[in-house]
């Protein structure tokens, strides 16, 4: 499964992102490790990783603790060694995902919205609520994870610019 991951970091000098090899990793502990490595004394280390323009999940590290992780599809734990590896161990979001998407006002064709439309087959893991203090709060987060025709790569570039480090991240993807 072809992945790219962009670890990206917020200091003292602001946002910073860095490609992360994961091949090897043997576990999520590893793989928060890595992250960890990028900048020892960043605030906040989030990790993006798209894997076959199916499936995002993003990790987070506040102060180099406390690791928070989102999947935008459990699909993705039984589809690769990587997906296991970054969500397999991950429940459903504590709010329903449903709700958000009809009460979130993401799409229905009885309501005659002009919102786009949704993947009814998304099944989102973990802590939605992770970038929520950065400025994306989980609906909106659930919402563009499960916008139909939306790709891996969208999803983190608006997420992205939204937090303020999207040029940092469309730098990196670009190089």
């Amino acid at each position: 499964m072809a992945y790219f991951a962009a670890a990206v970091t917020r200091g003292s000098a602001g946002w910073a992102a860095a490609e992360l090899d994961l091949n090897g990793a043997s576990d999520i502990e590893e793989v928060a490790e890595r992250l960890r490595d990028i900048d020892p004394d960043a605030d906040i280390s989030l990790l993006f990783v798209e894997a076959d323009d199916t499936y995002l999940a993003i990790l987070r590290l506040d102060a180099g603790e406390d690791l928070r992780i989102f999947g935008s599809d459990s699909t993705f734990a039984e589809e690769s060694r990587l997906g296991a590896l970054l969500v397999g161990d991950l429940k459903a979001p504590t709010m329903e995902f449903d709700d958000v998407l009809t009460g979130g006002g993401a799409t229905s064709s009885t309501t005659g919205s002009d919102q786009p439309a949704t993947d009814p087959d998304a099944d989102p893991v973990g802590d939605a609520d992770l970038l929520t203090d950065l400025g994306v709060p989980a609906p909106r987060l659930l919402v563009l994870c499960a916008h139909e025709g939306m790709l891996p790569a969208d999803v983190t570039a608006e997420v992205c610019q939204a937090i303020g480090c999207g040029d940092e991240v469309e730098e990196l993807r670009e190089a």
